[in-house]
């Protein structure tokens, strides 16, 4: 994949200090959030067959049940990153 100068340019607007990149706020850790919170969306629609926002099907009892708040602890710290839950657990 090769991520193009416009969505690198319109990720990098309003990043002018290394902070605004690399801080506890900054850019790359939004971006290590969403993408993790992505991925484990994906598990969940895998695993129920579903996509988020559409109807289940008819055969399928297990649902989508919310989100679980979590603390991620690594290099860069804490990463607070919302779980997707199924009614199944």
């Amino acid at each position: 994949m090769t991520i193009s100068k416009e969505l690198l340019d319109e990720l990098l607007k309003g990043c002018e200090r290394p902070e605004d990149l690399l801080g506890d706020a900054g850019l790359m850790k939004e971006l290590k959030i969403k993408l993790m919170e992505r991925m484990l969306g994906a598990e969940l629609t895998s695993h129920l067959g579903y996509e988020d926002g559409k109807d289940a099907p008819p055969d399928q009892t297990n649902r989508r049940n919310g989100s679980s708040a979590k603390r991620l602890k690594g290099q860069d710290g804490e990463l607070p990153i919302a779980v997707p839950r199924d009614r199944d657990g």
